[in-house]
């Protein structure tokens, strides 16, 4: 593993529960998997962000369905155990699949600017304009500068681990977060993660409720 990650203790949410089945077939765990890098000979390209973009369209309608107090919960637990009390109220976050933007009014807490990065345009159109800055893009091909944010924070979302590392600073963090556990179809796990990004890192992971989730930043080691 390149890196170490501290297990913190899981913590119950009260009726927090999967609301998704995921598995090693489901197409989007593939997809997962080869944003991430984890799939020899198959790279994130023009038909895998088209095909992405078009199973999310498709979905945009019905994904207010998925939210709920438990799912809020879980980003609020990672927000209060996992980021660091010296970057809770630093600069630029960049959420990445923030979707129909259920959970960019907590971000937007915890940073003085978030950019609601999606790729899905019918989910990116029933985001509230505010908080934070709405913008359709690929998470592979950011539009912001290299080092220039102080966090990415993924929500059942692709990590793309080169753009991730050219967008952060040497202190700056990755928040990944699985809302489902192990049954979110875009799952990772923390070592996956760490094993995925470029060079070392670290950091602290638990559960909560149902949910995954893990904060790395690269190690100083």
């Amino acid at each position: 593993m390149a890196g170490s990650i501290s297990e913190l203790p899981a913590v119950p949410i009260e009726g927090h529960q999967p609301m998704a089945v995921g598995s090693a077939d489901h197409p989007m765990r593939q997809m997962t998997r080869r944003a991430a890098g984890l799939v020899p000979d198959a790279p994130w390209d023009d038909a895998a962000r088209a095909e992405v973009a078009a199973y999310f369209d498709d979905l945009a309608p019905t994904w207010h369905t998925r939210t709920s107090p438990g799912r809020e919960a879980v980003v609020a637990d990672v927000l209060e155990r996992g980021v660091p009390t010296d970057l809770a109220a630093a600069d630029v976050c960049v959420e990445l699949g923030s979707g129909i933007g259920a959970y960019t009014p907590l971000l937007a807490q915890r940073w003085r600017r978030v950019l609601a990065v999606e790729l899905a345009f019918e989910m990116l159109q029933r985001a509230p304009a505010e908080p934070g800055h709405r913008v359709l893009a690929d998470g592979a091909l950011l539009p912001v500068a290299d080092g220039s944010v102080d966090a990415v924070v993924l929500v059942n979302c692709f990590l793309f681990p080169l753009e991730v590392d050219r967008v952060l600073p040497p202190d700056g963090l990755l928040v990944w977060v699985n809302s489902s556990g192990t049954h979110t179809p875009i799952h990772l796990s923390s070592t996956d993660v760490v094993t995925a990004l470029p060079g070392r890192w670290e950091g602290v992971a638990s559960e909560a409720g149902e949910a995954t989730w893990c904060v790395v930043r690269r190690s100083a080691a």
